[in-house]
């Protein structure tokens, strides 16, 4: 696991300075603490950071060469399938020096060219100069596991694994883009290709870019389909599954450093731990986070697991006074990021790295699976749709009347479906995902509304489930969410948060081959009755505890609602309401007060938005108020 950087000045004569691109893979260090390297050719310049996980040894510096030299790769991720195509290289008469997965790039890309991509299978943002062709090639894994943001001017064009990177040249200016904000205010991440900053872009999952002649084109290598669907018994489909998520699993072994998993105690990551058990004769490390409210703790299901297969087990819980550490994920995080597990995950991966340098995790099975309540509550709504108006009606009147104590509490789910299903299927499904029920409308100031005017975030979702094959809203659904959710969001909470820790985490279920099997799968094998992830239980039966496999889906975070009454609220208040905040100009002063007072105060529970809008001001005194530093604040 790596970080990368570089640039490349399209003026034809402006040198790129060596100095720039130390500067900006030390911005970067903690994606590779190991190693670093950076190398200049007049207009070109590439620079990397390294944490070493295969070979461990010198020979994996970067930039990596050919032979002669005339390619330099910088190269952050790992391809799990490159010992089948260096062997495969080798036989066309291919000379490798290391045996690192980076040379293996380099060599396929001298085979095919920019088709090289198709055949990496793994998590990968890398960069490739091909000299005699003046050439610069970025390209991106298929699920989105691996960050790339870029920058592009009449004069120069930046990229790198992270936006503090490129923020390191003085000539990129600094401001946000407020069409990013106005989007990140209703899904709490900045949706791609879109950037916080002005003029920055991400590289989507699954595209490459080229730079040619100054011009850059962007290609999509990978796609998604829904269609055909598997045939098959469930006993057939399920042995399937397994087979392909335990060939996931091993190939995610394979580490010269120690190794270990991040166990929630959910199927998921149980699952993982399970077959990793089977694939090793030593005790697998495994590492659980845990809260003191009753609601947001896993720990028992974690350690239940941890028995059955007699892991070498750790854990922490995460106190209130983790908010201590905001500005630091607000460093970290290089766009403003509203997901509050983001601090559990943080505490999790700084656990980890104390014993291991690589883990693996459950991340994806829930996109793939169908394991989230919102899945189960389209479900419901598409069958309640199906009612004549008047019974429909009194279902929603019913649905309405249920108490509301708490954001986990099942009354407060049912009243937030009956509130949305009067609601077109995917504008309820966006309200159903973001809580967005017009409370910009509310807060913007005149002047910020008037900027964003005409710009619908819904038509950030519209656009996925455009893109879809699926042949039932259920999968289109859950398509939208691998394009969006998927990557940036919970994508990027662990990569940060893994990064932050110099930890490589690794996740089998997002293995391309494990997501277009699922995505093969009958909607029925997903989802049956009110059971999700039906075919997974059914296969994991008899191999972990009958609790983990009959429990229903938790989120994974803290007690953000309870904080922002107690904990959090001074913090809230003086950062919200303060003289910077009301100068940027977006919000009406009375409207966010408003906000603050009926969350605290207990007649609302606004804690999402808050946490929102907290993340939004503490980037902004991060990255606009000053130049980004190359450290991040002290906790």
């Amino acid at each position: 696991m790596c970080g990368i950087a570089g640039k490349i000045a399209l003026d034809g004569r402006a040198l790129v300075d060596e100095d720039l691109l130390w500067r900006m893979t030390e911005a970067i260090r903690h994606r590779g603490p190991d190693d670093g390297g950076v190398w200049t050719d007049g207009t070109v310049g590439l620079g990397a950071r390294r944490l070493a996980i295969i070979d461990v040894s010198d020979r994996g510096h970067q930039p990596m060469t050919n032979e002669d030299g005339a390619i330099r790769l910088v190269f952050n991720g790992e391809i799990y399938n490159f010992a089948a195509i260096r062997r495969d290289l080798e036989a066309r008469g291919h000379r490798f020096r290391s045996n690192t997965d980076t040379e293996t790039i380099v060599h396929l890309y001298e085979e095919e060219g920019v088709a090289c991509v198709e055949r990496l299978r793994g998590m990968f943002a890398f960069a490739l100069w091909d000299a005699p062709r003046r050439r610069l090639l970025l390209a991106r894994d298929r699920l989105g596991k691996k960050p790339l943001f870029y920058y592009n001017d009449p004069r120069q064009f930046l990229f790198a694994s992270a936006p503090k990177a490129i923020l390191q040249d003085p000539s990129v200016a600094t401001e946000p883009d407020p069409q990013a904000i106005h989007h990140y205010l209703t899904y709490g991440y900045v949706p791609g290709p879109l950037a916080a900053f002005e003029g920055f872009r991400k590289l989507p999952p699954a595209h490459y870019l080229l730079l040619e002649d100054g011009r850059a084109t962007i290609h999509r290598y990978w796609s998604l389909h829904y269609l055909p669907k598997r045939r098959g018994s469930e006993a057939e489909l399920g042995e399937e599954l397994l087979a392909l998520l335990e060939e996931a699993v091993s190939l995610r072994m394979r580490s010269d450093v120690p190794l270990g998993a991040l166990l929630s105690g959910g199927i998921d990551s149980s699952a993982v731990v399970a077959l990793m058990r089977r694939r090793t004769s030593g005790a697998v490390r495994t590492f659980s986070i845990g809260s003191d409210h009753a609601e947001y703790d896993e720990l028992p299901f974690a350690r239940a697991v941890a028995a059955r297969f007699g892991t070498d087990h750790h854990e922490l819980v995460v106190k209130p006074d983790a908010v201590a550490a905001l500005p630091h994920l607000a460093w970290h995080y290089d766009e403003p990021f509203a997901d509050s597990s983001a601090l559990p995950s943080f505490a999790l991966c700084g656990l980890a790295r104390r014993h291991v340098t690589v883990a693996l995790n459950g991340d994806g099975g829930d996109e793939n699976l169908l394991g989230y309540q919102r899945y189960l509550a389209t479900v419901v709504a598409g069958r309640i749709d199906r009612v004549p108006a008047a019974l429909r009606g009194a279902v929603v009147g019913l649905a309405s009347a249920l108490p509301r104590t708490g954001p986990r509490n099942a009354g407060s789910r049912w009243r937030r479906l009956a509130t949305v299903l009067p609601l077109e299927p995917k504008r309820r499904y966006l309200q159903w995902l973001t809580a967005d029920d017009g409370w910009k409308t509310r807060l913007y100031s005149p002047e910020f509304e008037d900027i964003t005017k005409g710009n619908d975030s819904f038509d950030v979702l519209a656009a996925a489930y455009s893109r879809s094959d699926a042949p039932t809203f259920l999968e289109q659904t859950a398509h939208a969410d691998v394009q969006l959710y998927l990557p940036d969001d919970l994508l990027v909470k662990m990569d940060v948060a893994s990064m932050a820790s110099s930890l490589e985490v690794r996740s089998p279920f997002l293995d391309h081959q494990v997501v277009e099997f699922a995505a093969s799968l009958p909607p029925g094998l997903k989802i049956r009755g009110l059971t999700q992830k039906y075919l997974l239980k059914r296969a994991m039966q008899g191999i972990l505890p009958d609790e983990v496999v009959r429990r229903r889906k938790r989120g994974f975070g803290v007690p953000i609602d309870h904080w922002f009454r107690h904990e959090l609220r001074e913090m809230a208040y003086d950062v919200l309401l303060d003289a910077r905040a009301r100068a940027r100009g977006y919000f009406r002063p009375e409207a966010l007060r408003r906000y603050l007072d009926d969350h605290v105060q207990g007649r609302a529970d606004h804690h999402f938005r808050l946490w929102t809008l907290l993340m939004l001001e503490l980037w902004h005194r991060t990255f606009i108020d000053v130049r980004c530093p190359v450290r991040a604040p002290a906790i």
